[in-house]
């Protein structure tokens, strides 16, 4: 389940910055095919939209394309064989990838970590700790974030905002063309191009969260946090704020907050079980959905994947939302 990520930086993150500090003083290995190694299925296809055209040049993903968010994993020998043989890992941060550190080091002590998320501004905390009522799109909070995120309950999945998934595509052909200097100038440019795609959707869906009839919704965890503040969507309520189901107790609660803030939609995930949803929907007579946060995905999905799952995800919240 999805654990928050509060207090100080986790030392495995203070490992993996300084080996990713140091990896950018080696040169790349010339004239020898390039493994770029992605720790989740999002950063992976966002690196292969902008390692695209690069002749060789290998993206590999390292965990499972259907595990979702790795807060609990625990690195597989097959894991370290993978890490031995790449020249870059490239992560999503944010203390999403707890499990990594020195193990990194110590299967491949030459390895350059590139941080998607590095200098990201706009980053989002669950409110208090969890994210019980968190709204999503307000900016004097979202201003707070950006400075100091390592410092409270940080909310690691910008991959699901196509607003953010833009700037990590920029940031990820920042850290590789410092690993490979003549590709430099085609990863820009396919960031940039990717970016501009991802900032038209992100429009696309701002003008959807106008267009609504009710803007606001119940998410599962705090995985559509960014989405939310793309859509203009008002977060009321949390199934499980706390990694974990809620108790009786807390479903009532849950249910009583649905009808005083009039929430517009339950929304579950396909990366964990309906029941919560479903029973506070048969309990509360408010609609569920599903939305997919394009976590998870075949290994061979193809570039346009996360644009393919998005624009079925505003279609889901027009069609359970209503507009005016």
């Amino acid at each position: 389940m999805d654990r928050h990520l509060c207090g100080p930086v986790p030392a495995a993150l203070a490992l993996l910055a300084a080996v990713w500090l140091g990896g950018f003083g080696s040169s790349a290995r010339a004239g020898e095919a390039r493994v770029f190694l992605c720790t989740t299925f999002p950063v992976c296809q966002i690196t292969r939209n902008v390692t695209q055209g690069r002749e060789g040049v290998t993206v590999q993903l390292m965990l499972p394309g259907q595990l979702g968010c790795p807060h609990d994993y625990a690195l597989t020998p097959q894991d370290m064989r993978k890490l031995a043989q790449a020249d870059a890992l490239i992560v999503n941060g944010l203390g999403l990838e707890g499990f990594l550190g020195a193990p990194v080091k110590k299967a491949n002590g030459k390895l350059i970590v590139i941080d998607s998320s590095q200098g990201a501004e706009d980053i989002l905390r669950y409110a208090g700790g969890h994210d019980h009522g968190h709204h999503g799109h307000d900016e004097a909070e979202d201003s707070e974030h950006a400075h100091g995120h390592h410092h409270d309950c940080v909310n690691p999945h910008l991959f699901v905002s196509p607003r953010m998934t833009g700037k990590l595509a920029l940031n990820i052909a920042a850290g590789l063309g410092r690993v490979d200097a003549e590709g430099a100038a085609l990863y820009l440019r396919n960031a940039q191009t990717y970016a501009e795609k991802m900032n038209k959707l992100a429009d696309e869906l701002a003008a959807l969260g106008k267009r609504l009839a009710n803007n606001r919704i119940v998410q599962p965890h705090g995985i559509f946090d960014y989405l939310a503040r793309d859509a203009g969507l008002e977060i009321v309520g949390v199934m499980q704020a706390h990694g974990q189901e809620p108790s009786a107790a807390e479903m009532t609660d849950l249910a009583r907050v649905i009808l005083e803030k009039k929430a517009g939609a339950i929304f579950t995930e396909p990366q964990y079980p309906e029941k919560v949803g479903r029973t506070l929907a048969r309990e509360t007579k408010v609609s569920v959905a599903m939305l997919d946060p394009a976590a998870t995905g075949p290994e061979d999905a193809p570039l346009d994947h996360f644009e393919s799952v998005m624009r079925k995800n505003m279609k889901i919240l027009e069609a359970t939302l209503g507009v005016k």
